[in-house]
């Protein structure tokens, strides 16, 4: 979900559209995101026809917690609206998995998905090739960052807590312990590419301050 915030931070004032099942909160402030209902009677997939255009599409299929999965055409529908009026489509697909008919797996399993998901995929491509560079600049070896948004970072002999105390404390920016994940990453830290481009040059720029 903090991805997903961070995600939608890069859309100030944008219209945001995000499937929604169950009652609006009329108190709750939702700025600009646009919540369109999915209900057994729509199939729990909104009436693209109703809605305006918008920057942002958050979808999941497999639907947690419906359970429904996009048909062939649903997904066709929304790639094809996302193309007319350049929307990005954050898809989230983790229960894939579960799916045994021939309902796609994955939405660039239509034609034109790629389009619609290019610009998003090539904005974080962008921040993580910066994070790889200040490390491997720095003298570090530097994993990972090619299929996913994340840099793994290896500081030799030395406790990830104390690495990412000592990030935080000096330049107060937030990565994640390696020993996080399991006794394999101790002397690791994670590096997220989520977030602004501005946000992530200036952490660079801490990090050579820290490190040179």
């Amino acid at each position: 979900m903090l991805d997903c915030f961070l995600l939608s931070q890069a859309y100030v004032d944008s219209g945001v559209i995000m499937g929604q099942t169950g009652r609006y909160q009329n108190n709750v402030g939702y700025g600009n995101i646009e919540y369109m209902k999915c209900t057994p009677e729509n199939g729990f997939f909104p009436d693209l026809s109703t809605i305006s255009r918008t920057d942002v599409i958050f979808f999941c299929s497999p639907n947690n917690p419906t359970g429904s999965a996009a048909s062939r055409d649903q997904l066709t529908q929304l790639v094809q609206f996302a193309k007319d009026n350049g929307t990005i489509i954050i898809y989230d697909s983790a229960y894939a998995l579960y799916m045994t008919d021939d309902t796609p797996k994955s939405i660039f399993e239509i034609p034109g998905a790629k389009e619609a998901m290019q610009e998003v995929i090539g904005f974080y491509k962008e921040n993580t090739r910066i994070i790889v560079e200040t490390f491997q600049s720095l003298g570090f070896n530097v994993y990972g960052g090619k299929n996913a948004p994340y840099v793994w970072v290896h500081f030799p002999g030395e406790s990830s807590w104390d690495v990412f105390g000592e990030i935080l404390d000096k330049t107060h920016v937030v990565t994640t312990p390696g020993s996080g994940f399991g006794p394999g990453g101790e002397g690791f830290i994670r590096v997220s590419a989520f977030g602004h481009r501005a946000n992530v040059l200036e952490a660079c720029r801490r990090f050579k301050k820290l490190y040179k």
